[in-house]
């Protein structure tokens, strides 16, 4: 059987704030993601932080092996990883991922405007 693979529209969360999604399942099993925070600057959408899960691309992550991760993204580059979960099976770890999105998406980005010398914004 081969993956459904949905990508639905960005989710605007603010003026300049977005949430957009990508995953693939089979059978109802997660077996790829991604799901990030994104912020409208300089004329683009950057990434603010980011979490994935693809156990087959070269330098992938596999959540249900080594845990859940997030990227946090500074000046256009992934700045760091934090460790989030211990290896968790890849539909908890999506549904964690945007629930954590949602939830800190304020923190997340004022961070982010602070970094990058914006001045509140994004009116979350």
């Amino acid at each position: 059987m081969t993956d459904d693979e949905v990508t639905p529209p960005p989710e605007r969360l603010a003026d300049r704030v977005q949430l957009r999604t990508a995953f693939s399942t089979e059978s109802g099993v997660v077996t790829r993601f991604m799901i990030q925070l994104e912020y409208w600057i300089d004329g683009d959408w950057q990434e603010v932080v980011r979490y994935d899960h693809d156990q087959d691309a070269p330098g992938g992550h596999d959540v249900t092996e080594r845990g859940s991760h997030r990227d946090v993204y500074r000046d256009g580059e992934k700045y760091r990883t934090e460790e989030v979960s211990p290896p968790i099976p890849a539909n908890e770890a999506f549904d964690y991922a945007e629930e954590d999105l949602r939830e800190n998406a304020e923190r997340f980005v004022k961070r982010f405007e602070q970094w990058h010398g914006v001045k509140d914004r994004s009116r979350l």
